[in-house]
């Protein structure tokens, strides 16, 4: 044998079945060695789930008990299941079968499906979205591309969960979906979908599962063959798992019980493609008598990292939160993680991109680097950033900016506006660039506000209102710039991105980045409107933002850097707050009066006090001396005192709350023929939006707000506060 045979990368296969066992903690000992019966493996991030559970299939086929061609191990990746069968072999347990649900479905049905239907297999279409803009043309209903996306993404889920065209309003209803047409239309979209398919004999993704349910439970021979050939089950990432999905494991299993599943239902982050942690959380229901392991010791990331994410989840509520783990670190201290406030959304990329540059410059390799962001329109900021400071990158799960299909198309309508735009009449009225680009994108889609909702409407209309900004940016950076000036800059960052990717540091969504890890981890945009993100209104989907910002917190090994924007772009105003998700864990933020101490089994609740009488003419608490809240800094400035915080620390403003207070306010002040500081001032409307208080006595605590003016608006206010319509609380004597 060669030296590189002893070497990490081809590890020598264990000569014995309890040399399989060895270096395993106790706890991926217990998951190795048990072996019969129903098995849970509660893991959290970093606690080295695949590690133990291949340990136990090698282990139980290489002590005999376990025949590899009868194990079954799924997962929902290939990439996944392509680690697990590399590893099982280097374990020495060749021939057991590692795949996709998808792909042991698929293998099934093209064996078992001339025996039970007769004839070939239907041709498997790769991709739908041609059969539903097909189907769209048929119902006479026009979507364009991110609709047709999206009503495809709904067709996925209505699978999925074994829902029929004809129940689709109801169930996305139930389910709080929020569709991206009319109820109606998608059904009739689905029903017509489902028709074209069955007249063109094809089958797609979902029917591939569908199917091999169907086999199952009606040809009981089918069913015994199958399960005469897997006796024992592994399911990884279980809290993913779908209700169809869930169907066919039971179908797999039969009355046996030989299943081991692995999952954490604090990293539930995919519920909007039909995934549910309830089976995994309803196991010990369903199975009495389970073995229960968990796995609580981190080997990813270090004591500070770690912390950080414990934090995070003992602020959470919900049923997952009832069953978090709280992980314990297995590695050498390292530095805490480092908290950046910028000014505007450039300054935050750039500084990103100064510190990754300072790391390489250090000799860290750029492939252990990753920018984390929640959406895909984020990327373009990094890219162009990166790009500057001469530093590589490589996109994962996302299309590069430039390459997207509306960008594309965009650009070619800058141009050619740029080349004839005297004979257009849509720049008839624009006078400037931001408004000339305006008056282009518009026919592209792009709209004074953003679409309500997620999925494929909001990204387009994100990397339109992009293009949007940068003409801002461009006309207050060269006054004057034409269509023409700004079409060449485009094109000199569409360049600019060519650079190496081989060893480029990661740009990637938080939901892309699940499954991988870093050395050097910058969550990015981590602000209220983006994290969580606008849309995400009930708690189930808040909750699922806060697993979402924990799966990127989790994927750092030593190094975490998180960072936020007052601003979005440079000059604008400062209105933005951290993410609530950092209250009462970053340095300076005052610990949620909300937040449960017992065990970090409690959450966050944003209750109030109720029962408590409200004075007829309260009067302010005296506050002398007044500190700043957030540093504990005795405050002398008016405006500081009236904000009970340092002008410079970190403000935790509900910016809706605070818009909200402003239009209101200008209506105010327009029918009393007053200027508007003399309805309340500035610093009031932002010390009111960041206490947002929730009763007369609380809101007569701030600075600015006598008797008089909480007689006259308090109402108002307080509806504002707390989301509800402000008609008939004018505030008029």
């Amino acid at each position: 044998m060669t030296a590189a045979t002893h070497s990490t990368l081809f590890p020598q296969v264990p000569d014995s079945a309890d040399a399989v066992l060895e270096g395993l903690d106790p706890e991926q000992r217990e998951v190795a060695t048990a072996l019969r019966g129903p098995v849970c493996v509660l893991a959290g991030a970093g606690t080295g789930k695949t590690r133990a559970i291949t340990h136990r299939i090698a282990y139980g086929v290489r002590a005999g008990i376990l025949q590899p061609s009868s194990v079954l191990a799924v997962t929902f990746t290939n990439r996944a299941a392509g680690e697990m069968r590399g590893r099982l072999r280097q374990l020495g347990a060749v021939g057991v079968q590692a795949r996709t649900f998808h792909s042991a479905a698929l293998r099934q049905l093209q064996y078992f499906w001339p025996k039970a239907i007769g004839g070939p297999l239907p041709r498997l279409v790769d991709r739908k979205v041609q059969l539903v803009a097909e189907a769209a043309a048929a119902c006479r209903i026009r979507l364009d591309r991110g609709e047709l996306r999206d009503v495809t993404a709904e067709i996925e889920w209505s699978k999925v969960t074994q829902t029929v065209p004809a129940d689709y309003a109801l169930a996305a209803a139930k389910a709080g979906r929020e569709a991206p047409r009319d109820p109606a239309e998608i059904a009739q979209l689905y029903s017509a979908y489902e028709d074209l398919k069955r007249g063109r004999g094809v089958i797609d993704f979902e029917d591939v599962l569908l199917l091999t349910v169907a086999v199952l439970q009606d040809r009981h021979d089918v069913a015994e063959q199958v399960r005469a050939q897997y006796q024992h089950f592994v399911v990884d990432e279980y809290q993913d798992v779908s209700p169809l999905q869930q169907r066919l494991l039971e179908l797999w299993l039969g009355d046996r019980d030989d299943l081991c599943v692995v999952g954490d239902a604090s990293q539930t982050i995919y519920s909007f493609t039909g995934a549910t942690p309830d089976h995994l959380l309803d196991f010990r229901t369903r199975h009495p008598g389970a073995t229960v392991v968990k796995l609580v010791r981190d080997y990813r990331s270090t004591p500070q990292v770690v912390h950080l994410a414990n934090g995070l989840l003992a602020q959470a509520r919900g049923r997952a939160a009832d069953h978090r783990l709280e992980l314990i670190s297995q590695r050498p201290p390292g530095p805490e993680p480092v908290y950046t406030e910028y000014t505007d959304e450039p300054a935050e990329a750039e500084g990103a991109a100064r510190r990754i540059r300072e790391l390489l410059d250090a000799g860290v390799p750029p492939a252990e680097v990753a920018i984390l962001f929640r959406t895909n329109s984020q990327s373009e900021t990094y890219e162009q950033a990166l790009a500057d400071a001469g530093v590589p990158y490589q996109l994962r799960g996302a299309e590069r900016f430039f390459d997207r299909p509306e960008v594309r198309k965009a650009i070619s309508a800058l141009r050619a506006a740029a080349r004839f735009g005297g004979n257009d009449s849509l720049l008839d009225d624009a006078v400037d660039l931001p408004s000339q680009v305006r008056a282009v994108l518009s026919g592209e889609g792009w709209t004074p506000q953003p679409p309500a909702g997620s999925g494929a409407v909001r990204e387009r209309w994100e990397s339109l209102a992009a293009l949007v900004n940068l003409a801002q940016d461009c006309a207050a950076a060269r006054p004057g710039a034409t269509l023409g000036d700004l079409v060449a800059e485009l094109d000199e960052r569409a360049g600019a991105q060519h650079a190496p990717t081989v060893q480029g540091v990661t740009l990637a969504s938080l939901h892309s980045a699940k499954g991988l890890e870093w050395d050097v981890v910058f969550l990015v945009g981590v602000a209220e409107g983006m994290m969580p993100i606008t849309y995400a209104k009930t708690d189930e989907q808040i909750e699922e933002e806060r697993r979402l910002l924990y799966v990127g917190v989790t994927r750092a090994r030593e190094r975490l850097h998180v960072s936020w924007a007052l601003a979005r772009s440079p000059g604008g105003r400062p209105n933005r707050r951290p993410s609530r998700f950092l209250q009462g864990l970053r340095p300076g933020s005052a610990a949620s009066r909300d937040r449960q101490a017992a065990g970090g089994a409690g959450g966050v609740e944003r209750g109030f006090r109720s029962g408590a009488a409200v004075d007829a003419a309260p009067r302010r608490i005296p506050r002398t001396p007044a500190r700043c809240r957030v540093c504990g800094r005795t405050l002398t400035d008016a405006g500081e005192m009236k904000l009970m915080r340092c002008e410079d620390c970190p403000s935790d403003m509900d910016e809706g709350v605070y818009e909200r207070l402003r239009e209101w306010r200008a209506v105010q002040a327009g029918r009393s023929g007053q200027p508007a500081f003399c309805v309340f001032t500035d610093k009031t409307l932002m010390a009111i939006a960041e206490s947002v208080p929730e009763d007369e006595r609380e809101l007569a605590r701030i600075p600015g707000v006598g008797a008089r003016k909480l007689n006259r608006y308090g109402a108002a206010v307080l509806a504002i506060c707390a989301g509800q319509d402000v008609a008939g609380l004018d505030g008029d004597d």
